[in-house]
């Protein structure tokens, strides 16, 4: 049996490669490839993975978009209440707990909030939202924006913009507002 001969020498991928009399194997380019086929899996893994994540990021924003939208035609429902005097439609909007604060600073209750719609030195004639945005949290939501009201409240007619920033929660299922605050736009 013949001895091979081996020789070692430096390969172009700067370390020691193994020779031999047979032919020519070099030990470096096998764990290169070895390497090169490891990562290159990794690679599509990372690429499945991040696609996967996608189609569940979309899916998620989806049903968050599907939920704002429920919680802004909730908004829409208060408008319409509101310019009806709708103080029991009102009631199924608003939870319990409501804390409202109103242009003035005031602070009410949601048994305080509805006593003032009931009032009747209260005549709103249009309540529009302008624009408003909703941001979908789980089961809760932060809706902000600005609206118009116009109408009549102590004989006296009036219009003003506001900011506000209602606050949702989902409870039981269903959208209910357990937080607003409303800011006057002095006008120009």
């Amino acid at each position: 049996m013949e001895a091979a001969e081996v020789s070692y020498s430096r390969s172009e991928y700067g370390g020691a490669s193994e020779h031999t009399a047979g032919g020519k194997k070099t030990l470096r380019e096998e764990e290169f490839m070895k390497k090169a086929m490891v990562a290159g899996g990794a690679t599509v893994l990372l690429l499945i993975t991040a696609l996967a994540r996608q189609g569940m990021i979309q899916a998620q924003q989806k049903g968050m978009s599907d939920e704002g939208g429920r919680v802004l035609a909730l908004e829409k429902a208060w408008n319409h209440a509101l310019e009806a005097k709708d103080a029991k439609a009102l009631d199924m909007l608003l939870a319990n707990t409501l804390v409202s604060v109103d242009i003035d600073g005031s602070v009410a209750s949601k048994g305080e909030f509805l006593a003032s719609i009931k009032a009747p030195d209260y005549k709103p004639a249009q309540v529009v939202t302008e624009q408003s945005s909703v941001q979908v949290y789980g089961n809760a939501a932060v809706v902000t924006g600005t609206f118009r009201v116009k109408g009549t409240e102590n004989g006296k007619p009036y219009v003003r913009r506001e900011r506000f920033t209602d606050t949702w929660i989902k409870i039981n299922e269903a959208w209910q507002c357990v937080a607003s605050q409303t800011t006057l736009i002095p006008s120009k």
